[in-house]
């Protein structure tokens, strides 16, 4: 999985945070989503545009960024 095609930082966007797909639907929302107790399948329902590579490329993204902190 290439996560800079999944997951994208613009400046404008949603205040850089990180994006999917250049969308305006953050990581911290579908972890925000999941958390609340959505699971992927009701996610992907209400978010028709999102597809399961995404949700699972937020899942890397954060993995990545805690391992970077952990190594920092």
């Amino acid at each position: 999985m290439n996560l800079e095609e999944r997951i994208t930082i613009e400046p404008g966007k949603r205040s850089g945070k990180p994006c999917i797909r250049g969308m305006r639907i953050t990581v911290y929302d579908v972890f925000e989503w999941l958390a609340s107790g959505m699971t992927p399948e009701t996610i992907l329902e209400d978010y028709p545009e999102l597809t399961i590579e995404d949700i699972h490329a937020c899942y890397k993204y954060a993995a990545n960024r805690e391992k970077r902190l952990l190594s920092a």
